[in-house]
């Protein structure tokens, strides 16, 4: 099981020829397995895109969040209060963008690499990740 990052959900679906190799392997794997995991607040962060007027998708953002829900192989985690708080409280020296928090605290919580090629969280020691 992997956990995606925002931008790597968008692109696997619409750009999938900006993932590195390593992540197209293990995204491959995952759905194998029934093991792509997203956090709802990526659902938040793509809504907050396309409304700003920075994401643009084929259809509705609502259909393609609910068509990705609706994969066999994709589960939504939501944002419970563990990973509220764990956001809050990540070890060492993290950045205080709240998305990459909950989603950073998402996937330790679940004890998943995330993947991303986010800079920032790739050279958080705490967490494993995929790029």
């Amino acid at each position: 099981m992997i956990v995606l990052d925002t931008h790597v959900w968008l692109w696997w679906l619409s750009n999938p020829e900006k993932l590195s190799p390593p992540a197209e392997k293990a995204i491959a794997a995952a759905i194998g397995e029934n093991g792509i995991v997203i956090s709802s607040i990526s659902s938040w962060e793509i809504t907050l895109l396309v409304k700003r007027g920075r994401l643009e998708l084929a259809i509705d953002h609502r259909d393609w969040i609910s068509k990705t829900q609706g994969l066999p192989f994709v589960q939504f985690a939501p944002v419970d209060n563990i990973i509220a708080l764990r956001s809050v409280d990540l070890p060492g020296d993290f950045h205080a963008d709240p998305a990459d928090r909950i989603i950073t605290a998402t996937a330790m919580t679940m004890a998943l690499p995330l993947i991303t090629c986010d800079h920032k969280i790739i050279s958080y020691p705490h967490l494993q990740t995929i790029w």
